[in-house]
């Protein structure tokens, strides 16, 4: 159930055990019935293992739809799941099950789902190596089968209906729309020369795209449930963030093999989630948040090291475990957001010892921070996912030097180094459908968007020379508005399922100013 078209799957010998809780529900089953005592209707566990099984695998982990886990619904509120259920996903092989099932017994199914599994199963090395899918109708091509420019490539993520549509930059036509797996988490990563992306879901797959064949090269299950991934400054390796089992995986992106499964463990001996693995390219390592420690995570790849633990790994140890980061320009200070939602904890990382915190009520959303340069000094905004603001913080003296009124809380911030505005969508609450245009200078807004009233509006990219901005009308008959960048003027509207992120491949290789790392 709740599958897309994607022909990612486990193989059969690959999937876990039954759970307890359909054996035990079956067992029951059949005794009642052999006891001659009638049987309303089957328990949630049964009436998943008679359904779901097939393709959501008999232990819920997934198979050719995926992973039916809190981890995997929390995007899917109670009525939508059981929505699924009885009519079925749109645009996918997910059929409706509502001639068979009654309500009550979807509803039940859906809480179901909801509850967590009984036990952690094993997802090491060998089972993402035994996960490898690679097309074999791939075939690379020693340069663009199109006359785009390669460097102003989008990206559009529509969650619609799972796709991701290759965008020109220069022309806005779509060159291509290929299917992704299910529910893609994070931004995609383009390997250095700008030819490859790799693209990761919500229950661990990542799949590998040739932008310049405008074809799948494969993907794999690198984790159970996964939050997202970062590519090495050298483009050789691919970092994986899991939530389940609690691992980084790091994967070759030349032929997405296994180079090492590393367990995160704190110096407590307690195990930790990966709340999100970072690229840090002038320290040529990747940063790891950690969600049950309070510990940062350095990986850097060690050519000297064995070959079967080429990364080494370095352990920050910090007051209590902050996650959401935001880095200075070379990486040498990162900021994160404390757990009470009140606060901003600054970490040097070359010295390996927090340095500064400054209040941030109301939530700060560094992950999406931006910096700029203003009146001589480096500056960096948030939004805030709870209120109505912008902080606007001094890099150097780790200070807020301003808050800037919005009309609700925002998710998204971005500019470009060739516009002297930046962009902030106002993603919460009844005001979704704005966008604010705000001066780098002055701080001040001087423009408000309503793209399309009373539809939800938000996360900005810009083209690679900074002329448009592309917004997103976040619905599932939504679109891609481009405007010109200066005048704010609507130049082309694209009709899109539900977009959400866009990524320009130059502002991504690039690390463009005003585009989140």
């Amino acid at each position: 159930m709740i599958q897309n078209t994607s022909s990612a799957s486990l193989s059969r010998s690959s999937l876990v055990p039954a759970s307890r809780a359909i054996l035990e529900a079956a067992i029951l089953t059949i005794a009642l019935v052999l006891s001659g005592i009638a049987v309303a209707h089957a328990g949630p566990a049964e009436t998943y293992a008679e359904n779901c099984a097939d393709c959501h695998g008999a232990g819920r982990l997934g198979g050719d739809g995926p992973a039916l886990i809190p981890q995997t619904l929390k995007r899917m509120r109670g009525p939508n799941v059981v929505n699924v259920i009885l009519k079925g996903r749109v645009s996918t092989q997910m059929p409706g099950f509502a001639e068979s099932l009654e309500t009550e017994a979807a509803e039940e199914l859906a809480a179901w789902l909801k509850t967590p599994l009984d036990f952690v199963p094993t997802w090491g090395e060998v089972q993402i190596a035994g996960s490898l899918q690679m097309n074999a109708g791939y075939r690379p091509v020693e340069a663009p089968g199109w006359k785009s420019d390669p460097m102003n490539i989008t990206l559009v993520v529509e969650t619609g209906d799972h796709h991701v549509s290759v965008l020109d930059g220069d022309t806005f036509e779509v060159l291509d729309r290929f299917e992704t797996p299910f529910a893609v988490h994070g931004g995609p990563k383009f390997s250095p020369d700008g030819r490859y992306v790799f693209i990761m879901s919500r229950d661990g797959w990542v799949q590998k795209y040739d932008i310049w064949a405008l074809k799948e090269v494969g993907r794999l299950r690198a984790g159970l449930n996964s939050r997202n991934i970062a590519m090495s400054h050298d483009g050789k390796w691919i970092a994986v963030a899991n939530y389940l089992p609690m691992t980084l995986t790091i994967l070759s992106a030349d032929d997405l093999s296994v180079a090492q499964v590393m367990p995160v463990v704190a110096k407590d001996n307690s195990a930790s989630r990966v709340s999100a693995v970072y690229q840090a390219p002038q320290r040529k390592s990747f940063i790891l948040a950690l969600k049950d420690a309070p510990e940062i995570w350095e990986v850097a790849f060690d050519p000297q090291a064995a070959a079967n633990e080429p990364f080494g790994r370095r352990r920050i140890e910090v007051a209590e475990p902050i996650d959401d980061f935001f880095f200075d320009d070379e990486y040498r200070n990162l900021i994160g957001a404390a757990r009470d939602g009140v606060r901003g904890i600054v970490v040097n990382l070359t010295e390996g010892r927090e340095i500064a915190e400054l209040p941030l009520d109301g939530l700060p959303h560094l992950g999406s921070g931006i910096s700029w340069d203003r009146d001589g000094r480096r500056v960096m905004a948030t939004p805030h996912l709870k209120e109505g603001k912008l902080s606007v913080i001094d890099t150097q003296t780790w200070k807020r030097i301003a808050t800037i009124k919005t009309e609700g809380p925002g998710f998204f911030l971005r500019s470009h180094e060739n516009t002297p505005y930046f962009w902030s969508d106002v993603f919460f609450g009844p005001n979704r459908d704005l966008m604010h245009v705000i001066d780098k200078q002055s701080l001040e807004i001087v423009k408000t968007l309503r793209p399309v009233p009373g539809a939800t509006v938000a996360h900005v990219e810009f083209t690679r020379d900074g002329k448009h901005a592309l917004v997103s009308v976040w619905e599932d008959d939504g679109a891609v508005i481009v405007y010109d960048a200066e005048t704010m003027e609507e130049v082309r509207r694209l009709p899109m399922r539900k977009p959400s992120g866009k990524y320009n491949v130059w502002n991504k290789i690039t690390f463009s100013e005003g585009t989140s790392h």
